[in-house]
């Protein structure tokens, strides 16, 4: 298993760290307390900081109640999962570590005041700089991702059996399934699933795409060049 990059072209990993954090609906919160499962609970700012509101009723309500001043330590953990159905779908794990600080009240909203965070991928596990984590934007299509690339995989099967023309014959060998594993500004990433393990490969972009026309653009163009292997290899 692993990653099969045609070009270096990809996000950085601040990018990355702050497009999960964009996306992420859940969050998991560990404090001394115990352990939450949020949903809905959190937001981020354009900064990147991360606010909670915890539910009354919640672990993390306690342990801000247990804790000097209401401000406890904690562990947030926000996960990355493909929008479509693949074998080990979580693509990312993000956690961010610091002391979470009531903006107003005990028991209202609060902010973390960050001291790390770590990006772990399916091949490594990065530590993220803060300040470039504080200035980095999402991905311009991380909102947008799930809804495209379930459009892609439902609605155009065919296109995604074009697009692997662009990718080696040997790397195509004992390949049962193929699916679009992430897309972003840079370019599409494609599962292919063997009956034992899988791997991921990554088709770039000619240029980077920053919003849904560019990446309609860029999509045409990937699918141009596949047909064109196709007809080489007649």
């Amino acid at each position: 298993m692993g990653v099969r990059q045609i070009a270096s072209a990809v996000p950085t990993t601040a990018v990355r760290a702050r497009s999960v954090l964009a996306a992420a609906w859940t969050c998991g919160v560990t404090t001394d307390v115990g352990q939450d499962d949020l949903v809905g609970a959190h937001c981020v700012t354009d900064g990147g900081t991360v606010r909670i509101a915890p539910p009354p009723d919640s672990v993390l309500a306690a342990a801000v109640l247990c804790s000097p001043h209401g401000r406890p330590t904690a562990l947030l953990e926000f996960a990355d999962a493909a929008p479509v159905p693949v074998r080990d779908r979580v693509r990312a794990r993000l956690w961010l570590s610091g002391e979470l600080v009531p903006e107003g009240p005990i028991g209202s909203e609060m902010v973390l005041h960050l001291r790390r965070a770590v990006l772990q991928t399916r091949t490594e596990r990065i530590g993220v700089d803060l300040d470039e984590l504080a200035a980095a934007a999402p991905d311009p299509l991380a909102l947008a991702e799930p809804r495209l690339l379930t459009h892609l995989a439902d609605a155009h099967p065919e296109a995604i059996e074009q697009l692997t023309r662009l990718i080696t014959p040997d790397s195509l060998h004992g390949v049962v399934r193929v699916q679009p594993l992430a897309v972003d500004r840079h370019g599409l990433t494609l599962r292919l699933e063997r009956t034992r393990g899988q791997a991921d490969v990554r088709i770039p972009f000619h240029s980077p795409a920053d919003d849904l026309t560019a990446l309609t653009e860029r999509m045409h163009c990937l699918l141009a060049s596949a047909q064109a292997v196709s007809r080489r290899r007649r």
